[in-house]
């Protein structure tokens, strides 16, 4: 599922915005949600950082505060390297600014035509989803790590889990016959892969289609190989509904 994002600082354009946009999912029947309606970007950055997903963000320039909605998007770079931005304003004269801060933005909507900006969101909440959905249905071959001095390259097929090791800043990665140890995080990986892989624990990071079963009374999921990672509570439901979706497939 695709998260959106809006920050707006005018009440009135913040709510028609959200109104808007809700439409538009509800009558082409989309996988998003909002995560976050604001005038304050700070309240924004915390909820992107705290939700870790591919976004779709809706963002004025002049927020009022000394965070501009350039700025913000730059921060939200940091967090959601891959996510839609879209800058919906009155200050035309800011277009070139997105060129200068390399923000790769979806588009640039001015609010004074309000038929036309109604326009140009659902074309973007459009793109943004069949890029979503093209790049979540891309079926990655090979994973690449570097572990001492040499490159490593893996299929994907025979991977089962990655694992956060004891060891600082290093991950364990578990395929069907070894296991290797390499510098990284948990959160980068799971961004850098496809959606075969979910975020069953804070700590493991599972190959969906190298289950053999799971036990939601112990929280483990046993591998094909009978190796075993763990499964957190919280993430029950979206592994039994990712399970689903592949059944259904």
């Amino acid at each position: 599922m695709m998260k959106l994002y809006l920050c707006e600082d005018d009440a009135r354009q913040r709510e028609h915005l959200k109104k808007t946009i809700d439409n538009v999912v509800l009558i082409e029947n989309l996988d998003m949600e909002f995560s976050c309606v604001t005038d304050n970007p700070y309240t924004l950055l915390e909820k992107v950082a705290d939700d870790d997903c591919i976004g779709l963000y809706f963002l004025d320039i002049d927020l009022k505060t000394d965070m501009t909605g350039l700025t913000l998007a730059k921060e939200i770079r940091k967090y959601d390297p891959r996510g839609f931005i879209v800058f919906v304003t009155t200050h035309s004269e800011m277009s070139y600014m997105t060129f200068m801060y390399k923000l790769e933005a979806l588009d640039f909507i001015l609010k004074d035509d309000v038929e036309e900006m109604t326009r140009r969101v659902h074309e973007c909440i459009l793109k943004a989803n069949e890029r979503f959905s093209s790049a979540n249905n891309k079926t990655q071959a090979n994973y690449s790590l570097v572990v001492g001095d040499k490159i490593i390259t893996v299929d994907c097929d025979e991977i089962l889990f990655f694992e956060t090791s004891v060891n600082a800043h290093k991950v364990i990665l578990h395929c069907k016959s070894r296991q290797l140890e390499f510098p990284g995080k948990i959160k980068e990986i799971e961004r850098e892969l496809d959606d075969r892989f979910y975020r069953c624990h804070r700590s493991f990071l599972v190959n969906t289609e190298n289950i053999l079963e799971v036990n939601t009374t112990n929280g483990t999921i046993r591998m094909v190989n009978g190796d075993e990672c763990l499964l957190s509570f919280r993430q029950i439901k979206g592994l039994k509904d990712r399970l689903k979706l592949k059944l259904n497939q």
